[in-house]
C-alpha cells in the first residue's frame, strides 16, 4: 500500500512539473525566431546594411495623378519575372557588389551612380583594368517604361534580363565569365541566403542573377520632382502654380508641336522614347548606332534615348557624351541639327531633304532649360532603397 501511494505521489509531482514547464513556455515570449536572432540575418549583418524586413519594392507604382495608364502600358516587365521584395533586394546587392568583376574593383554602380541619375559623370566609364567603354553610360531612371524593352544605345540586348549580364562578361567593363561568377558568388556567405529568399533555394546561376538584377533596375522609377508636385495639382496643359513664369514657359515649349517638339519623342510622363531615333546631333559618324545591331541602313545613326527624368544631374549627354551641358544640347537642337537620310521625321523639313531649326529665342532656350531642371527628383537621388547596401 505504502509503495502504491509513493508511486502515485511521484506521478502526481511529475505531472505538475511537466505542466509548469508547458505553462512557462506557453506564456514566455519565443525569441528563437525574432529577426535579430535569425542566424541568416546575423550573417548578412556582417556585410550588408539591410532592414530586417525588406523594402517594399513590389509596391512601387506610378502616381495616380500622372497619366499612369499610358505609362504602365509601356511597362516592359515580363510575366516570368515580376518584381518581388526579396528579388529586388538581391538585385540591389548584386548591382553594388564589386565581386562581380574579375579583380573585385568594378560593380554596376561604378558606372551608374545614384546621385547622377544612375549614369556617369565621365564621358566614358573605366573598366576593371582601366580600359574605357565605347559609349557613355546611360541613365537608368524609368528604364522599366521603355516600350519595346530593348536595351543599350544600339538596342543589342533584347530584354533587360539579357542586358544586365553583358557588362559582366565584357572584356573591358567587368571581365568575368558566367560560370566563374556562379562559383565565386556561391563561395560568399551572404549570397546563398539572399538567393534562397528570392528564389526558394540556395542554387546560384546566371539565370537567377539576371532576374534579380533586372528586378532591381525596374524599381528605379522617378516620379517625385517639382514637375510631379505641380502635375498633382494641374492638368499638363495648365500653368503649374508651383512653377515660375519661366518654368511654365519652358513646359509650354517642351510640349508644343510648333516650338520645342520635345514631347513628340520623349512621350508619356515617364519622358522616355519608344523607339531609337536619329536626332541629327551625332558629331562622330563612325558610330552607326542601331544599324550595327539590325544590319539595316535605314537604322544608321539611330540611338535609344534614356528618360529625361533627372537629366540635369547627369552630364555629359548623348551616346558619345559629346555635349557637356544642357545649354549646348538645346542649342544643338535649336541651330545645329545635321541632315542625313535617316534623320527623324519630326526634325525634317517638308520634302525630307533638310533639317529643321527650332529657332528659339534666348529667352525661350533659357526657359526650356529651366523646365528640364524641374524634372530632378532629389528623393530618388538619395533614397536608401536604391543606395549602396554594403558596409
Amino acid at each position: 500500500m505504502k509503495e502504491t501511494v509513493i508511486k502515485l505521489l511521484s506521478y502526481y509531482f511529475g505531472f505538475l512539473m511537466v505542466m509548469q514547464l508547458f505553462l512557462f513556455s506557453a506564456c514566455s515570449p519565443d525569441n528563437s525566431n525574432t529577426p535579430e536572432q535569425d542566424p541568416s540575418n546575423l550573417i548578412l549583418a556582417q556585410y550588408l546594411k539591410l532592414p530586417t524586413s525588406p523594402f517594399a519594392y513590389e509596391n512601387l507604382r506610378v502616381p495616380a495623378y500622372l497619366d499612369a495608364s499610358s505609362i504602365e502600358t509601356h511597362d516592359n516587365t515580363p510575366s516570368h519575372n515580376p518584381i518581388t521584395d526579396a528579388g529586388a533586394t538581391l538585385g540591389r546587392v548584386l548591382f553594388y557588389d564589386t565581386n562581380l568583376s574579375e579583380n573585385n574593383t568594378i560593380s554596376c554602380a561604378s558606372c551608374h551612380h545614384q546621385s547622377k541619375g544612375f549614369s556617369d559623370h565621365r564621358q566614358f566609364s573605366s573598366g576593371f583594368n582601366g580600359g574605357k567603354t565605347a559609349r557613355h553610360s546611360m541613365g537608368l531612371s524609368n528604364a522599366r517604361y521603355r516600350e519595346n524593352g530593348r536595351f543599350f544605345w544600339d538596342e543589342r540586348a533584347g530584354t533587360l534580363e539579357e542586358q544586365v549580364l553583358l557588362p559582366i562578361q565584357d572584356p573591358v567593363e567587368m571581365g568575368m565569365t558566367l560560370p566563374d561568377l556562379e562559383i565565386k558568388l556561391q563561395s560568399m556567405e551572404y549570397y546563398p541566403i539572399l538567393f534562397k529568399r528570392a528564389f526558394g533555394d540556395e542554387t546560384i546561376n546566371s539565370h537567377k542573377i539576371s532576374l534579380a538584377l533586372a528586378q532591381f533596375v525596374r524599381t528605379l522609377i522617378s516620379f517625385n520632382s517639382k514637375f510631379d508636385q505641380g502635375r498633382a495639382l494641374h492638368e499638363i496643359s495648365e500653368p503649374f502654380s508651383n512653377f515660375t513664369n519661366q518654368e511654365n514657359l519652358g513646359k509650354e515649349i517642351f510640349h508644343s508641336v510648333n516650338k520645342g517638339m520635345c514631347s513628340s519623342c520623349h512621350f508619356t510622363e515617364a519622358m522616355i522614347t519608344g523607339v531609337s531615333r536619329n536626332n541629327g546631333l551625332t558629331r562622330e559618324l563612325s558610330d552607326i548606332g542601331l544599324e550595327g545591331t539590325t544590319g539595316d541602313p535605314l537604322d544608321r545613326y539611330k540611338f535609344k534615348a534614356p528618360s529625361l527624368r533627372n537629366i540635369t544631374v547627369r552630364p555629359p549627354y548623348m551616346h558619345d557624351g559629346d555635349y557637356t551641358n544642357l545649354g549646348d544640347v538645346i542649342e544643338g537642337y535649336n541651330t545645329g541639327i545635321s541632315w542625313t537620310p535617316t534623320l527623324d521625321a519630326h526634325l525634317m523639313l517638308p520634302g525630307n531633304t533638310a533639317a529643321k531649326k527650332l529657332n528659339l529665342t534666348s529667352k525661350e532656350t533659357e526657359a526650356l532649360e529651366a523646365f528640364l531642371h524641374t524634372l530632378t527628383d532629389e528623393e530618388f537621388l538619395t533614397n536608401e532603397i536604391y543606395s549602396n547596401p554594403f558596409k
